[in-house]
């Protein structure tokens, strides 16, 4: 099987790699919003949606077909590297071979939008489900350090941008801080705010802001 990242939504960012192999396959499995991305180049295969609620079981289907010789592939948002962590693991805990194709993140389009650069910054994500007060503690200590830019991914569904600037005035950090909003990178409907950290504590709720959201802290 193989699991490949397809960029920040914007189809011109799928890799030509990533193309060779959805026009190839049997098989493509993936959330709704991703597999609607990559359709151009999906009418040749079993196309599998899936969701939270059935991800355990349209992987265990993909990875039979694939153990009868079908050519499978797993499409995840952005790159494998970033936030596709426990989607990798599930595919690997059902076939011996998984093969990785990478593809362009969001947070490489954040860092050309803001002009900064991935060697002076540091990228923290809280896109995962254990505590997040080891990677909140990290953020607020590289904030109050003020060396490198901060590049962050917020948990789409407890810590977006809204609480986590209430959390980060509650940890001390000036009101005047500022942030940047980016919204949908690459997509129709992009969007990015620029403010202080008591403006977007005060002015927005968590409901917002979209679940592809990035925030950018500049040095």
């Amino acid at each position: 099987m193989t699991v490949m990242g397809i960029g920040p939504g914007d189809p011109r960012l799928l890799t030509q790699r990533g193309r060779e192999l959805l026009e190839s396959a049997d098989l493509v499995a993936g959330f709704k919003t991703v597999l609607d991305v990559v359709a151009p180049w999906t009418t040749e295969a079993e196309v599998c949606p899936m969701s939270y609620r059935d991800q355990d079981a349209v992987l265990d289907y993909a990875a039979q077909q694939a153990r009868q010789g079908k050519k499978c592939v797993v499409c995840a948002w952005g790159d494998l590297n970033v936030s596709a962590k426990e989607l990798r693991e599930r595919v690997s805990q059902r076939v011996d071979r998984v093969e990785l194709v990478p593809g362009i993140s969001s947070v490489q389009v954040a860092c050309m939008r803001s002009g900064i650069y991935l060697e002076e910054a540091v990228f923290i994500t809280l896109h995962r489900r254990e505590d997040a007060a080891g990677p909140l503690e990290e953020l607020v200590h590289y904030l109050k350090e003020g060396r490198r830019h901060v590049i962050l991914i917020p948990r789409p569904f407890d810590l977006m941008p809204a609480a986590i600037a209430r959390q980060l005035l509650d940890s001390g950090l000036p009101t005047g801080r500022e942030v940047i909003v980016y919204q949908r990178l690459s997509l129709e409907g992009e969007k990015s705010w620029r403010g202080s950290l008591a403006e977007l504590a005060r002015q927005f709720e968590d409901k917002d802001f979209s679940d592809l959201s990035i925030m950018v802290f500049m040095k």
